[in-house]
């Protein structure tokens, strides 16, 4: 952008002026008039003292003026930039464009179009990435659907396969791990419509001052038929008569502790042990268990995405879970962020 003026320049060629041209007007004038037609008695009476000091006061009165006019336009000009930019922040949005000068355009006017300029790469910048948010959510959605008649026709041909009289026990073997696969896609895929769906404000968040204790013995007890049907030794530490308060969504809590219950029956069933503690005191839900640990190739073959959307309800919720995993067992402790 060229520029065409400068807003110090003219400030300093104003007041050189102010300060110079005077005196010189003054000079010159005497110069050409001269001071022979000037009497005795004016010259007794004209004061070249007062007259100079009259002059030179003039001047500064005049460049006085000219600055606080000059620096309180400058302010105004500025402290307007600055309250677009503090709304954008008080806010979290991006600012509206200012107006600029286009005519005779000096350093601020330059500021403001360059600043004008950036507000409309970030908008483009947010336009394309919820553009592209929208088009993987829709794309995930697809594929997730699309998935599942093929996962119902095999699931299908596996228990025909199953109800077949003559079957070798290699064959069974065979047949029940397929099963078994075909239920860890169908739940990885419903882990990651799920994720999909949370990400992109689908699923409703309803937060209420909810009673925490209260909350984990009715998922303990929920799941307590499933434990007991895998064989696993339950450790649970649930107070009856005190409890603590979380501004969250109930559901999603539920959801959360879910998805830690499904990962100890998925990755860390061979452990046979679980531990769930509700500690008032500190505010604090703790699960764990005996499992082989997160870094365990089968936590790296489902469990991550359960656990992206744990972390994200947990998130919105102003929570957080911190993992404690090795060799002999994963603990989960969910406290306040």
């Amino acid at each position: 952008m060229k520029q065409t003026g400068s807003l110090f320049r003219r400030f300093l060629v104003g007041h050189f002026l102010f300060i110079f041209f005077p005196p010189i007007v003054l000079i010159i004038f005497f110069s050409f008039i001269g001071f022979s037609d000037i009497n005795e008695k004016d010259l007794h009476t004209l004061n070249p003292f007062f007259a100079t000091l009259l002059l030179f006061g003039f001047i500064i009165v005049a460049f006085v003026v000219i600055s606080w006019l000059f620096f309180l336009r400058l302010r105004k000009r500025l402290t307007r930039l600055q309250e677009v930019m503090s709304f954008s922040a008080t806010n979290h949005s991006f600012p509206n464009p200012i107006s600029v000068q286009t005519d005779r355009m000096d350093e601020i006017d330059q500021l403001g179009s360059s600043f004008n300029w950036m507000i409309q790469q970030l908008e483009d910048s947010r336009k394309r990435e919820n553009e592209e948010e929208l088009l993987r959510h829709r794309l995930i959605a697809n594929v997730s659907h699309d998935l599942r008649t093929p996962l119902t026709i095999l699931r299908g041909h596996v228990t025909r396969l199953n109800k077949e009289p003559i079957m070798s026990l290699e064959g069974q073997n065979s047949l029940s791990e397929m099963n078994q696969t075909v239920t860890r896609v169908g739940d990885l895929m419903d882990d990651l419509l799920s994720y999909t769906l949370l990400t992109s404000g689908k699923h409703p968040f309803q937060p209420t001052s909810t009673d925490i204790a209260r909350l984990v013995r009715a998922s303990v007890a929920a799941w307590y038929p499933v434990f007991e049907e895998k064989e696993i030794q339950l450790d649970v530490d649930l107070p009856t008569e005190e409890t603590f308060y979380w501004e969250a969504d109930p559901k999603w809590i539920t959801r959360v502790l879910d998805n830690l219950f499904q990962n100890i029956l998925r990755h860390a069933a061979e452990g046979k042990f679980a531990s769930i503690v509700v500690d008032v005191e500190k505010e604090q839900i703790v699960v764990a268990d005996r499992g082989p640990g997160m870094d365990h190739s089968s936590y790296e073959g489902g469990a991550g995405i359960g656990l992206s959307a744990s972390n994200y309800m947990l998130k919105k919720m102003k929570l957080k879970a911190d993992f404690t995993s090795n060799e002999n067992g994963t603990r989960v402790t969910i406290g306040r962020a």
